[in-house]
């Protein structure tokens, strides 16, 4: 899947226009480029790569040049509170000659230009809010709102404008320090360090750096996968995968100054706790228990990393802004332990559940696959593989006589293609999985050849809006040929590309070229993804057949959230026979299902709290009256430690359930039950804020257990049994 440069481009005529604009430099031989030179043919060879290595095979003309200035400027100002109206003008008439510039010259000086104006106006607000914070008397008892969202709001006209805005956000940041409970001299220091240690940040990058952030901006125009990687960031890429966290196990992203939670790792010590989600914000580090927090907001995130990365064993204090915040003063303390992710953590897993079922229960299997590793052991044995792993799972599960089981992808991101294809043909005799269209528009077919079918039963994927890649082809192959009910969120992610890396080195210098320092890398997208009905996967998911309500599904988890999304469109259908289980029953399923959602109390608060969430997220505005933002987070600790009562009252004993791992997989019986997660009132005593009121259960998988009570029904139908709705 990862194809040798060569094969993505026509070098000769790469080199034609390398060679030439490096004799323009007085090129001669063997003797590397000087550092301009070099700049210039890595700009020029980037953008005939990104326009020869894309589906559409776009040129850098005008029009595409204008949203390669856009988002650069966007890049390095993303609330548009930096840059002047007058600045943007300026800019401007250089769109025109911009295409020209940077594909045929490698002229990068509008991109240090724009830097060098950006370092002024930082310093330009530097000095306003020390101004401003000199005094530090903040009133916040007139009724007035301040609108953070600014990622469409137009500059401000002139400097008066945007001291306005500067003035507006450092009264909207003392209030969310002053509510999280901080004393005013600890706000004071706070905010006056923080601009400062940007600029100063910024001021500090070279001129390498800056020519990383604009071509990496140019990569992005054309799609949200591909990047432009400099030395430093390929070397953090081959090492961590974009970034994850040595020691915490999760991988960040910087969003509009926040230092942003992407993903976890799976077995990893974040995972593990329990204490961080996907989307938490984390706003503060400390490497001890009662030491001061560095400040993260707007810090860039190499910075960041470096700060949460640590030695083993040794912990870190996280000051965080969850994720389902509507307030970001809402803040809270959390201490993680670094560790090494531990191998059977992230590998298949199952338990062993007796589902109620009337006045009888019903045996079934949740097998928990975390992601689709392949090749990997433990140093001592064969390598181990996700699809050898559940075959043996599945093994155990026949031999507990389970009359269903869920295969459980809400949190697996991807991985090997070939496992995909592999795990899928664990479920259908033969046939296509997967077809993967490449640049030229050639189509290839990934089949599943064995014959063996592991488990012909029942069988529902449960997924979410973090299904994704390798997920989403398991997930749509199987609702393709009818063989399971996929149930859980509206859809999965939406990402049904494939990006390989390209070393510039190695095509610059296989043509007699040496660059007078590494070039860096080039991440592009390669091929895109379809199933066997020739549907893609990219940016529409696959859809659920049951859908599930849960704090997940939400639009701004996905593909389609992200800048320049490549399109969804159609192949055509490979030929394959249809096992056609799944839709004689759909009806019956959804109906029983919403019935069952519509009567449970944990759902209804649930449902209810979605729409609290989705409409204040809708607003993009916060009130900077003190009183009634007082009155709002005590209104919302009161509501969250009432339904976390409630919750408590109404608690049952879950069903018995029994742990199956790779390492009792083969031992006979069933072994010990599942010790159940004991409900708490408040598990967390500094928790005041209103995510607690989101969570939909103190110690219930409320999404599992309707997947749970949906595939019985299934199993009951198949059999020609009534279903029973009131579980």
């Amino acid at each position: 899947m990862k194809p040798h440069f060569k094969s993505l481009l026509p070098v000769c005529a790469v080199s034609a226009s390398l060679i030439a604009l490096a004799a323009a430099f007085g090129f001669r031989g063997a003797d590397p480029l000087d550092a301009k030179a070099t700049d210039a043919a890595v700009t020029v060879l980037t953008t005939q790569i990104l326009e020869q290595s894309q589906f559409a095979h776009q040129q850098l003309d005008d029009e595409l040049a204008g949203k390669f200035l856009d988002r650069y400027l966007d890049t390095l100002d993303a609330s548009h509170m930096v840059f002047l109206k007058s600045d943007l003008d300026e800019f401007a008439g250089s769109r025109k000659s911009l295409a020209d510039a940077t594909r045929k010259q490698g002229d990068t000086g509008l991109a240090h230009l724009i830097f060098k104006r950006y370092l002024q106006r930082l310093d330009q607000r530097v000095a306003f809010i020390a101004a401003e914070l000199k005094d530090a008397k903040f009133d916040f008892t007139a009724e007035e709102t301040y609108s953070y969202d600014r990622k469409d709001a137009p500059h401000p006209a002139d400097i008066e404008a945007a001291q306005a805005l500067w003035r507006q956000q450092l009264r909207y940041e003392y209030l969310q320090e002053k509510l999280a409970g901080k004393k005013e001299e600890d706000i004071v220091k706070t905010l006056s360090r923080r601009p400062g240690r940007i600029a100063e940040t910024m001021r500090k990058l070279s001129d390498k750096a800056v020519l990383e952030i604009y071509l990496n901006s140019l990569a992005q125009i054309y799609d949200p996968h591909s990047d432009y990687m400099g030395p430093e960031q390929l070397k953090s890429f081959e090492i961590g995968m974009n970034l994850s966290l040595t020691g915490i196990g999760a991988t960040l992203q910087s969003e509009d100054g926040y230092c942003k939670i992407k993903e976890l790792l799976p077995g990893g010590p974040a995972a593990r706790s329990g204490l961080l989600v996907n989307g938490d914000r984390i706003v503060g580090v400390s490497q001890k228990q009662d030491g001061e927090f560095t400040d993260l907001i707007d810090l860039p995130l190499s910075q960041a990393v470096e700060l949460i990365r640590g030695k083993k064993g040794t912990s870190v204090f996280l000051n965080i802004i969850p994720a389902a915040a509507t307030d970001d003063s809402a803040r809270k303390t959390i201490t993680i332990v670094r560790e090494e992710i531990k191998l059977e953590d992230q590998q298949a897993k199952a338990q062993i559940i007796d589902v109620p079922d009337g006045d009888k229960t019903q045996r079934i299997g949740v097998i928990n696959l975390p992601a689709f590793y392949a090749g990997e052991g433990d140093g001592k044995g064969a390598p181990t593989s996700a699809t050898a792993d559940v075959t043996r799972i599945i093994s155990k599960l026949k031999q507990e006589n389970v009359t269903g089981i869920i295969l459980d992808l809400r949190l697996n991101g991807g991985g090997s293609l070939q496992e995909a294809i592999d795990l899928t043909g664990l479920f259908i005799p033969s046939g296509p999985v997967v077809q993967t269209r490449n640049l030229e528009g050639r189509v290839e077919i990934g089949r599943d050849r064995d014959g063996d079918v592991a488990y012909d039963g029942p069988l529902v994927v449960l997924t979410s809006r973090f299904s994704a890649s390798a997920s989403e082809i398991v997930a749509g192959a199987l609702q393709d040929y009818g063989r399971a009910v996929i149930v859980g969120d509206t859809s999965t992610f939406g990402k049904g590309t494939v990006q390989t890396i390209i070393p510039l080195d190695r095509i610059m210098q296989s043509e007699g070229i040496v660059p007078g320092s590494d070039p860096g890398a080039l991440k592009v997208t390669i091929s895109k993804f379809y199933r066997p009905s020739g549907k893609s996967t990219q940016l529409e998911g696959v859809k659920a057949d049951v859908v599930i309500p849960s704090l997940t599904d939400l639009p701004e988890i996905g593909e389609s959230d992200l800048d320049n999304p490549l399109p969804w469109d159609t192949v055509p259908a490979a030929k394959f026979t249809e096992a056609n289980r799944v839709n004689p029953s759909l009806a019956a399923l959804r109906t029983h299902s919403e019935k069952r959602v519509a009567k449970t109390q944990d759902f209804i608060e649930l449902k209810s709290e979605i729409e609290r969430f989705r409409k204040l997220r809708a607003d993009k505005s916060v009130s900077l009256n003190e009183a009634q933002r007082q009155k709002e987070k005590d209104e919302l600790k009161a509501r969250a430690e009432t339904l976390k009562k409630e919750r408590l009252a109404r608690a049952s004993k879950p069903p018995a359930a029994y742990e199956v791992t790779l390492k009792n997989v083969t031992k006979p019986g069933l072994g010990d039950p599942v010790k159940p997660k004991q409900p708490e009132i408040d598990p967390d005593p500094e928790t005041d804020d209103e995510t607690a009121a989101a969570a939909p259960a103190p110690a219930e998988d409320i999404i599992l257990h309707e997947a749970q009570n949906i595939l019985v029904d299934y199993s009951n139908l198949l059999k020609g049994q009534p279903v029973v709705s009131q579980r």
